[in-house]
């Protein structure tokens, strides 16, 4: 015979409402966004900040960042799933904040770029674990919209940050493009330290693939370096040549230890997830499209249209502005509807903003009528694909491969960033651009973007069961 239920035991507490552990999330993420594209308003005072460094050198301040990044994501991903989201979330910040500070302090290119890299480590840790953080706090209904609106809080901040970014720096020097993360990061930190609770208890170690991530690093970074160096008059064809052989040689060599090690950096397992295999494709893609296009618009505007950096900051405003209110209407109707429709639609879009900007403006200014109609279709497609790829990248996966299959995602995003932002400064930032020089930046963007929407064809992305 049961006992008759007592009033506490027959009325269940009211669960605690998620969002507030979404907002201390994705405040850090906010932050890690931010940084990321802040510094394409920020290259021209950097390199007037170190007149000795050239073009492709300074370019490191942005590479060194995203390829470390790149590479420090995917362990990651696993380091919180084992020792703890919480404690990985939680010792990101600090890093990031302690190495903004460094950068902000740097007293020579070498030390600006050291600086960066540990800022990159600190953003790698606590990314991954931010999203797990934000998965574990919602149900499963409502799982869709809280990753389509965690993607659009980082896609939110890569679009404000060029803008952003000029304002910073115009007002206050290129140190305010990194000391602008310490007071929101401190936030993040006072309100996670009471709110955010370890999600799941540590019930395996996972061991660091130490040689797959210096394969990764040296592959991605020797590319790079073939390419933005490959106009310099400092390094010879046949050095280029060794540098670009030895980056495929390690990416090759990446895979193949992947297949072999018992704990490689990436499992090779989730690519036979048909839609997990595509979507990190158009992930790819996308990311050297969004990439080229933020980069290049202020070689556009400052070089072609001579406009001073405030001015060029305010006048990329209104695309970004766009992308948080297309991010939260395509995730609300992704949960049910699925992410392909956005991912395609959302690609084409992007394709009509390149062409637009291939096309219609000059060399003389005409702002309202020749470059506000393709940033507003800039906005639009990029608010419909980048929390979709976010999104879909984890949507049929496992659940307890969500983090590490996030982290590989947005690797393969940032990827992609170091590769546009290589070939960017290959055809502009060799001297003074000139009209005729976007042609190519313009038709690569609408290039990717179609590849972009025609792997996303391949996808499924109907919404899980709950």
């Amino acid at each position: 015979m049961h006992a008759p239920a007592t009033p506490a035991a027959s009325t269940a507490a009211p669960a605690a409402s998620p969002w507030p552990v979404f907002w201390v999330a994705s405040i850090a993420v906010f932050l890690v966004s931010l940084d990321s594209t802040m510094l394409y308003a920020a290259f021209g005072a950097l390199r007037a900040g170190f007149p000795e460094a050239s073009a492709a050198d300074m370019s490191w301040v942005l590479n060194a960042y995203t390829v470390v990044f790149a590479a420090m994501l995917i362990p990651s991903g696993g380091l919180a799933d084992t020792h703890g989201r919480k404690r990985m979330f939680m010792g990101g910040v600090v890093l990031f904040l302690a190495a903004s500070a460094a950068c902000g302090l740097a007293g020579s290119e070498g030390w600006l770029i050291a600086a960066r890299v540990l800022q990159a480590v600190g953003a790698a840790l606590l990314t991954p674990a931010s999203l797990s953080i934000v998965l574990a706090a919602f149900p499963a209904s409502q799982r869709a919209v809280a990753v389509s609106l965690w993607g659009a809080v980082g896609g939110l901040a890569a679009a404000v940050g060029p803008s952003l970014g000029a304002f910073v720096v115009d007002v206050a020097g290129w140190p305010w493009a990194f000391y602008i993360n310490l007071p929101l990061g401190a936030l993040s930190l006072w309100f996670g330290a009471g709110l955010l609770k370890e999600s799941v208890k540590p019930d395996a170690r996972r061991r660091v693939d130490g040689v797959g991530m210096a394969l990764l690093i040296v592959g991605v970074g020797a590319l790079a370096l073939a390419i933005v160096q490959s106009e310099s008059p400092a390094w010879a064809r046949s050095e280029l040549i060794v540098a670009a052989a030895i980056g495929i040689v390690s990416l090759v060599a990446f895979v193949l230890w992947a297949r072999a090690t018992p704990h490689p950096l990436v499992d090779l397992a989730l690519f036979r997830h048909r839609t997990y295999r595509y979507v990190n494709l158009a992930t790819l893609s996308f990311g050297i499209a969004f990439a080229m296009m933020f980069f290049a618009f202020f070689f556009y505007m400052t070089g072609v249209w001579h406009y001073s950096l405030p001015r060029a900051g305010l006048a990329v405003t209104p695309g970004p502005l766009l992308v948080m209110p297309t991010a939260i209407l395509t995730g609300r109707l992704a949960a049910r509807l699925g992410h392909r429709p956005f991912l395609v639609g959302g690609s084409l879009v992007y394709a009509a903003s390149g062409l637009w900007f291939l096309l219609v403006p000059g060399a003389e200014p005409a702002y309202l009528s020749q470059w506000l109609p393709g940033l507003m279709l800039s906005g639009i497609g990029v608010g419909m694909v980048l929390p979709s790829l976010s999104g879909a990248a984890v949507n049929r996966l496992p659940a307890q491969h969500y983090a590490v299959g996030s982290a590989v995602n947005q690797a393969t995003r940032q990827i992609g960033g170091v590769l546009g932002v290589a070939v960017t400064v290959l055809l502009l930032g060799q001297g003074v651009a000139r009209h005729d020089d976007f042609s190519p930046i313009y038709a690569g963007h609408v290039g990717l973007a179609l590849l972009t929407a025609l792997l996303c064809l391949a996808v499924d992305t109907r919404p899980r069961a709950a």
